[in-house]
């Protein structure tokens, strides 16, 4: 029997074809021009967990994409890991912005990526990572190392709010019944300093649209003497931050948790330059909340942020018009303990009574979630940190991420389990982003060391 480094020196090649293949396929959840990939794409997930040795793969349909269920039941009285991932991906837009093309995958050296990192949406975020649970189970079944059962969740729609999971898991109880959730859809600090991250923050996203005269007008004719909708959401956007960059809804700190300095000071620890961060962003100041460190501001502060911004004639050349509505989507991340909905009503009531007179405006939630926090004295906890331990020969820092997987607390509710984050990405991924990458030593790190986390946590779970 061979240990996971050298299973997986023996079938890297293969490893990261099946990588490549999987990224063709451009599985884009909020555009219908893509529904028949990314159905596609729940095939192809489906058979590479045939083929990773799964007795039991179902394509579960739902009002929306279809969800890939799969299992491998060893012995009931032993543990059970449930594995969540998703296979769609974010629009590839802009894509005059990409190096190469976002579904024609691409491997290139870095300098954060000596050993170079495959270049394709979906590299990262998630295809990469979740198909490292895919090979890490293929290694462990097929030398005889699986410890425990195992069952896989993988959704395709993460990327548009997960809105069929919540019924899918409402209706699935008994067959998602487990010990632990195990996601790969974080990051790490470094490729030489292992993390595990431990909180996520909630998200509430809307749309808003502004209304002025019943018509595009003559900017010449009428400009001056009506409102103009573009003008008005801007300043109403504008007034959405104070000179502090405090948050001006009425109500929207009112449940923020604070942290206490000591909690503060443990964070800090995290190695961080602030001169390497503006480097790699090209700007030559940081910004954000009065009284917090960059650090502290991306992950245990909430923030509220325009994602886009729309309206009027944006084509080639001049036309002098005044647009009759503009609109932007505005996204909230939200810390532990700030009810998503509760701020999507706050941010609603708020922005509806600072429209001036001359326009009316219309807010529209789209989608949200929890925050979330994982104890790290619990025994999952600790079998993740001794797995990073055995691979990378260092302890993993605790770490809260910025970022927001709403289905985390989701899970909590509604099938009682603690989720362990184990991401194995990079900040400097650039998932979401033109160029998006996941390099070929994390993925391959990252099947190293999750068979680990199935070996500990089962020894420590007796």
């Amino acid at each position: 029997m061979k240990n996971s480094k050298e299973y997986i020196a023996e079938h890297k090649d293969r490893f990261l074809n099946e990588l490549i293949e999987l990224l063709k396929l451009p599985s884009v959840s909020a555009d219908p021009a893509f529904a028949s990939s990314t159905k596609e794409t729940a095939q192809t997930v489906a058979q590479s967990l045939r083929d990773a040795g799964c007795d039991t793969v179902e394509i579960c349909e739902t009002p929306g994409y279809p969800i890939v269920y799969a299992e491998k039941i060893i012995d009931k009285n032993l543990p059970t890991v449930l594995v969540y991932g998703h296979y769609d991906v974010q629009p590839a837009d802009p894509i005059e912005l990409w190096d190469s093309p976002p579904f024609e995958p691409v491997i290139k050296k870095t300098d954060k990526h000596p050993d170079g990192a495959i270049f394709a949406r979906g590299a990262c975020d998630d295809k990469g990572q979740m198909y490292m649970h895919v090979k890490a189970l293929e290694y462990m079944i097929a030398n005889d190392k699986l410890p425990c059962n195992v069952k896989f969740m993988i959704e395709g729609e993460e990327e548009v709010g997960s809105a069929n999971l919540a019924w899918y898991v409402e209706r699935n109880q008994e067959k998602l019944e487990n010990d632990v959730i195990l996601i790969s859809d974080t990051g790490m600090i470094a490729n030489d300093i292992p993390s595990i991250t431990t909180g996520l923050r909630g998200l509430s996203y809307v749309e808003v649209e502004v209304t002025g005269p019943n018509r595009d007008l003559h900017s010449g004719l009428y400009g001056g003497a009506v409102a103009n909708p573009i003008n008005v959401l801007s300043k109403m956007i504008a007034s959405l931050h104070d000179e502090n960059n405090h948050i001006t809804v009425k109500g929207f700190y009112d449940k923020v948790e604070e942290l206490t300095q000591a909690e503060r000071d443990k964070m800090g620890e995290a190695p961080f330059s602030l001169d390497e961060y503006k480097k790699a962003l090209d700007i030559d100041a940081v910004y954000g909340e009065k009284g917090y460190t960059t650090n502290e501001r991306n992950s245990i502060r909430p923030t509220l942020d325009v994602n886009g911004i729309w309206g009027g004639y944006t084509g080639e050349g001049a036309k002098t018009v005044i647009a009759s509505k503009a609109y932007a989507k505005i996204s909230m991340r939200l810390v532990p303990h700030q009810e998503w909905e509760e701020i999507t009503e706050l941010f609603k009531t708020h922005f509806e009574g600072i429209a001036p007179a001359g326009v009316k405006v219309k807010v529209t939630p789209h989608h949200g979630g929890q925050g979330y926090v994982t104890p790290i004295d619990n025994v999952a906890y600790q079998a993740a940190e001794r797995a990073y331990e055995q691979t990378f020969g260092k302890t993993p820092i605790p770490q809260r991420s910025g970022g927001s997987i709403p289905i985390v607390a989701l899970f909590e509710k509604e099938l009682k389990s603690k989720t362990i984050l184990m991401g194995f990405g990079l900040d400097s991924d650039a998932i979401h982003s033109p160029n998006e990458h996941f390099g070929v030593w994390n993925y391959l790190k990252g099947i190293e060391t999750i068979p680990y986390f199935y070996q500990y946590f089962t020894e420590m779970s007796k």
